[in-house]
């Protein structure tokens, strides 16, 4: 009998900053089962010159149109222009992998248009340690999620909600708590930094019941975030130190290593985790 192969799962892109272009580097130098054939980028001449010294050559499109060739979607844009990479990717039956996973919260309707066109919205960890065991205790009675989140303030600055409220980080000798509320409200006032608590929030008991607290620190050099789960299950604590990524401080160098991961699952004889 002839061994059928499948042929590899085409990959698209939309945005080539800190995390898109990591992705696209690890793509090019190749990961079976997989191909790049498309990315989006806002400054189109600076991407083609970049795409250069790829292995083949790869086409820079419109957000839009990024899910007319390909099997997989992935949106690393601001999410300002999120729905311009979600929507023709689900409306086509795509895998969407989002980076801006709180934009999501804008954007619900999606959930139903997958449902209805056949695709599968794939959100990965992130900058986030635990998400298995949340699903897990989910599945039972959660009965309190928590989480605490500590950055640099260089990572925190310009943030809508500091601005709005008139919050300065920048001169800071010892930490300062900028924010407490819930994951949803969190997401709305610091688009660029939580995207995390989102990400735990869908994964248990939902954005809206997920309490979170925001701190500027200046003791500290790395991303950090604590959890703490109490459920019928289990009652867990967890804290991730992430490296943030020297092209854009408020996201760690370990996101775009999460959404590779990510990729990789979609292929993979074996998988681990829940």
């Amino acid at each position: 009998m002839i061994e059928q192969h499948k042929r590899p799962l085409r990959v698209a892109i939309g945005g080539l900053g800190a995390i898109g272009r990591q992705i696209a580097e690890r793509l090019d130098v190749g990961i079976d089962g997989l191909t790049l054939v498309s990315v989006s980028a806002n400054r189109v001449e600076r991407a083609q010159r970049y795409l250069e010294t790829f292995d083949r050559s790869i086409p820079v499109l419109q957000l839009a149109e990024l899910a007319d060739s390909a099997d997989v979607v992935i949106e690393c844009a601001p999410a300002a222009v999120f729905g311009s990479v979600a929507e023709s990717a689900i409306a086509r039956g795509r895998i969407f992998i989002p980076s801006s996973i709180g934009a999501l919260l804008n954007h619900w309707h999606l959930i139903e248009a997958a449902h209805r066109s056949g695709a599968r919205i794939i959100a990965p960890s992130g900058a986030l340690l635990g998400l298995d065991a949340v699903r897990a205790a989910a599945e039972g009675t959660i009965h309190r999620v928590t989480m605490v989140t500590r950055k640099p303030p260089t990572g925190l600055a310009g943030s809508p909600y500091l601005i709005e409220n008139h919050i300065d980080v920048e001169n800071l000798n010892q930490p300062l708590r900028v924010f407490s509320g819930s994951a949803a409200q969190g997401i709305k006032g610091f688009p660029a930094n939580v995207n995390v608590a989102v990400a735990l929030g869908i994964a248990g008991i939902g954005p809206e019941r997920t309490e979170l607290e925001i701190w500027a620190d200046p003791t500290i050099d790395r991303n950090t975030h604590s959890i703490r789960v109490e459920a019928d299950s289990a009652r867990f604590e967890l804290k991730m130190e992430n490296i943030p990524s020297e092209e854009n401080p408020r996201t760690g160098r370990i996101v775009a290593l999460s959404v590779i991961a990510t990729l990789r699952r979609l292929v993979a004889t074996l998988t681990v985790g829940t």
